[in-house]
């Protein structure tokens, strides 16, 4: 089993933001160190707070669909703004950037975590599905 680990400075806020951003609420909360874990897809995310949150300039939790223009509406129906890149090989238009047979887009929660959200290629989805039940 593995988790993802996400920091934030303030877990009240992170909590509401996952339940109305997300629709999740915790599946527990560690009652000492107030620790939230939430179920993703069948991972487990472990929400905790920290005065580094937000520090890292890199994806921190990625999200996959099957449907990145449905997921990036409701999304975007909640108030998440999708960041615009313009980099050599990575270009958004609208928020979403095309990888050359996956899809992807990027967006901030409430502590500046960069959270990506991913349509893969059936190809790639059968090789890591396929990979994971290997493993499994």
């Amino acid at each position: 089993m593995a988790t993802a680990v996400l920091p934030v400075t303030d877990l009240d806020r992170a909590k509401r933001w996952w339940h109305d951003v997300l629709d999740r609420d915790p599946i527990y909360t560690d009652a000492e160190s107030e620790n939230l874990f939430y179920d993703v897809g069948g991972a487990v995310v472990l929400v905790y707070r920290t005065d580094f949150a937000g520090t890292a300039k890199n994806t921190a939790l990625n999200l996959v669909t099957d449907d990145i223009d449905r997921d990036v509406a409701e999304l975007r129906s909640r108030g998440v703004e999708f960041h615009e890149y313009d980099f050599p090989g990575l270009k958004t238009v609208d928020g979403i950037a095309d990888l050359g047979g996956e899809r992807g887009a990027w967006f901030s929660d409430t502590e500046d975590n960069i959270i990506a959200i991913g349509e893969p290629s059936p190809e790639m989805m059968e090789r890591v599905m396929g990979g994971a039940r290997a493993a499994g």
